[in-house]
C-alpha cells in the first residue's frame, strides 16, 4: 500500500483507513452522514492525493491530447479546464480525466489514481508525434476544499479572488504562503469549492493552515465513503463502476464530449455506434419502495426478465432515499419508466429519473 503525505495525519485524526487504488486512505472520520452534510452545507476537504498528474508540453501536446480523447482540447483557453475521456480500440473507455490548459503548449491531465500505469502506458503508446511527457503523479498532493462556503472560508490563504473562480477554471497562484499553487474550480461533489494542487512536501503545511482558516466555518476532515454518496447525488461517473473499459462512451451518456468534428482513437467505431443507436444506456433512479441498491445488483422489468445492472447505489444522505445508476435496455430507458432492483432475492420497485438527484 502506497501512503500519501498525509496519511499519518488522517491516522492522528482516527480515521478509518481502508485500502483503495493501492493507497491507503481515509473512508471515514466521524461517519458518512455527517461528513456528507459538512459539505452540502458548509466546508469539508477530502485527501484526493492519490489522483495521478500527467503534464503534457510542448508544440506536440495538444496533437496528442486530441489524439488520445474524446472532447475537442482545442476550445480550450488558457486557464480553462474540460472534462473528457480516453477512448479504447473495443469501443470502452481507458479512463475519464480532467485536461487542464495552462497555456499553448503546457496542459496537466488528471487521472484516476486506479489508472495511472494503465493511462501512462496508453497515452505513450500514442504519442508517436513526440510529446514531452512527464508523470508528476508521485510528486503532488491534492486537497479538495469542498462545499458552499468554501471560496469565504479560505479567501485569507491566497490574493487569488476564489469567488471569481467559475467551475472548470483554474489559476496559479500562492497559497497558505506556498507559490506556484494550482487552484481550480473542477470538484465532484456539486457543492462548489476548490482544488489546490500542491507540492508533496507542502501538503501538511497547507492541510494545518486550511484547518486554521475554516475553524471558524465549521471546517471538517472528509473521507472517501462521503465522497461517494455527494458525488452519486450529482450523477457523476466513477471509473470501474459506471464507466470501464467495456462501455462506450455513448452508453453512458457522455455523447456530450464525444467530439467528432475531430479525428481520435476509435472515433469512426463510435461514429458507426453513434448512428446505429445503442442498446443500452446508464440511467438514473430513484427507489419507490424502501430498499438500498448496490453495484453489481440485477435490474429486471415487471415480468422480472432481466433488463440490465446497477453500477453505483447508496442511501442518499440529502434526499434520503435509496438512489442509483445502472445499464438497462433502451426500451426501459426512458424517463419513468419502473424498473425494479432485485435486493436479496425480492424486487424492489424503483423508477427512472432526471439528473441530478440533489438540486441544491
Amino acid at each position: 500500500m502506497k501512503n500519501t503525505a498525509l496519511t499519518h495525519v488522517h491516522e492522528a485524526l482516527n480515521a478509518k483507513m481502508v485500502p483503495f487504488a493501492g493507497y491507503n486512505m481515509p473512508v471515514q472520520y466521524e461517519g458518512v452522514k455527517v461528513e456528507h452534510e459538512t459539505v452540502r452545507e458548509g466546508v469539508g476537504v477530502f485527501d484526493v492525493s492519490h489522483m495521478g498528474e500527467f503534464f503534457i508540453e510542448g508544440d506536440k501536446a495538444l496533437e496528442l491530447i486530441q489524439k488520445i480523447s474524446t472532447n475537442d482540447a482545442s476550445k480550450l483557453t488558457d486557464g480553462k479546464a474540460q472534462y473528457s475521456c480516453m477512448p479504447n480500440n473495443d469501443g470502452g473507455i481507458v479512463d475519464d480525466l480532467i485536461i487542464y490548459r495552462f497555456n499553448a503548449e503546457k496542459y496537466l491531465l488528471v487521472v484516476n489514481a486506479s489508472n495511472i500505469e494503465k493511462d501512462w502506458n496508453w497515452i505513450s503508446s500514442h504519442n508517436t508525434m513526440g510529446a514531452k511527457m512527464t508523470n508528476a503523479s508521485e510528486e503532488y498532493s491534492l486537497l479538495a476544499i469542498q462545499g458552499p462556503k468554501a471560496a469565504e472560508a479560505m479567501q485569507s490563504l491566497t490574493n487569488t479572488d476564489l469567488a471569481n473562480i467559475k467551475f472548470y477554471t483554474f489559476e496559479e497562484g500562492t497559497f497558505a504562503g506556498r507559490e506556484n499553487v494550482i487552484i481550480s474550480a473542477t470538484g465532484y461533489t456539486g457543492s462548489g469549492g476548490f482544488e489546490i494542487y500542491i507540492k508533496n512536501e507542502d501538503a501538511e503545511h497547507v492541510w494545518n493552515e486550511v484547518f486554521k482558516a475554516g475553524a471558524v466555518f465549521g471546517i471538517k476532515p472528509i473521507g472517501l465513503a462521503a465522497r461517494d454518496t455527494l458525488r452519486l447525488e450529482m450523477g457523476y461517473c466513477l471509473y470501474g463502476n459506471d464507466i470501464n473499459d467495456t462501455t462506450s462512451p455513448l452508453e453512458a451518456g457522455l455523447g456530450w464530449i464525444t467530439k467528432f468534428t475531430k479525428d481520435f482513437v476509435n472515433a469512426d467505431a463510435l461514429k458507426e455506434q453513434k448512428e446505429a443507436g445503442v442498446k443500452r444506456k446508464l440511467v438514473a433512479f430513484e427507489m419507490v419502495e424502501k430498499g438500498i441498491p448496490r453495484h453489481d445488483y440485477p435490474l429486471v422489468d415487471a415480468q422480472g426478465n432481466e433488463i440490465g445492472i446497477v453500477t453505483s447505489g447508496t442511501m442518499s444522505p440529502s434526499l434520503n432515499k435509496g438512489i442509483g445508476l445502472g445499464y438497462v435496455t433502451v426500451e426501459n430507458a426512458d424517463l419513468d419508466t419502473e424498473i425494479f432492483v432485485a435486493v436479496r432475492k425480492k424486487n424492489v420497485k424503483a423508477k427512472v429519473v432526471k439528473l441530478p438527484f440533489y438540486k441544491g
